[in-house]
């Protein structure tokens, strides 16, 4: 069993609910593909950002996530990114959202994408800029702490095992309907619902006495007003960077 597998077999019983296909997150994924037709996507978990209109093979190897998946997705192989059970150039494109940080071997599992496929789009984070979010500098600073190395994920890191053609700043609107971790900026009361935490690896993995701890503080701030008088700006903008970064490689 990968780290990936065993993470979410633990963390990913209600992702489901709360991880939803956001339409103009998903129009940039799917331009990024361009007129890749079999497309691979690695890590899938429940199938958010698959193209309708393509020919998908999902690997996912937590039994927990792929059973989330909705009548009529794409079929799944249980296996790793670091080990694709697929030959060389098998595919147009592979695809990876938001699941870079989970596998136990980051360059091993990019180059696993490059081998079997011709062109490779990565949704990732840089962790630099993630951990100036408020979420996590003013409440939950442990989320900073969960992934050893986190400052290897950025965009000049994965660059060092694909030939990235193309980096892009994947914004988050401000009603945003995909419950990832950067996703409630501008809302900040959805952060204190613990259906909205569970769907958010870097809450659900915490200590539960942390999180509670740091909800608390939250609900404290929230209820004085002392969160808006920081950042009750956020409010009234329509989108933000958050650190999000699509990534173009390959062809």
């Amino acid at each position: 069993m990968t780290v990936a597998g065993t993470r979410y077999d633990q963390i990913g019983m209600s992702y489901a609910r709360t991880r939803r296909t956001d339409p103009r997150v998903a129009a940039q994924i799917h331009d990024a593909l361009g007129d890749a037709r079999r497309i691979v996507n690695v890590g899938a978990g429940t199938g958010s950002y698959e193209p309708p209109d393509r020919e998908v093979v999902a690997v996912e190897p937590s039994p927990t996530m792929y059973q989330q998946r909705p009548a009529g997705a794409a079929p799944v192989v249980r296996a790793s990114a670091e080990a694709l059970p697929f030959a060389d150039g098998s595919f147009d494109a592979a695809l990876a959202i938001f699941t870079v940080h989970h596998w136990s071997d980051m360059p091993a599992g990019l180059a696993e994408l490059r081998r079997v496929a011709r062109r490779q789009v990565v949704l990732s984070y840089d962790a630099v800029v993630e951990q100036d979010f408020w979420l996590v500098q003013d409440y939950f600073p442990e989320m900073a702490a969960l992934d050893a190395g986190a400052s290897g994920y950025t965009s000049r890191a994965i660059a060092r095992t694909l030939d990235v053609r193309r980096v892009d700043p994947v914004m988050v609107p401000a009603d945003c309907i995909d419950g990832f971790a950067a996703c409630f900026w501008n809302r900040p009361e959805a952060y204190t619902d613990p259906a909205v935490q569970a769907g958010i690896s870097g809450l659900a993995r915490l200590d539960p006495d942390v999180r509670a701890r740091a909800t608390e503080h939250l609900r404290a701030d929230l209820a004085s007003g002392a969160w808006d008088a920081r950042y009750g700006h956020l409010r009234g903008l329509t989108e933000l960077d958050v650190g999000y970064r699509l990534l173009r490689a390959g062809d």
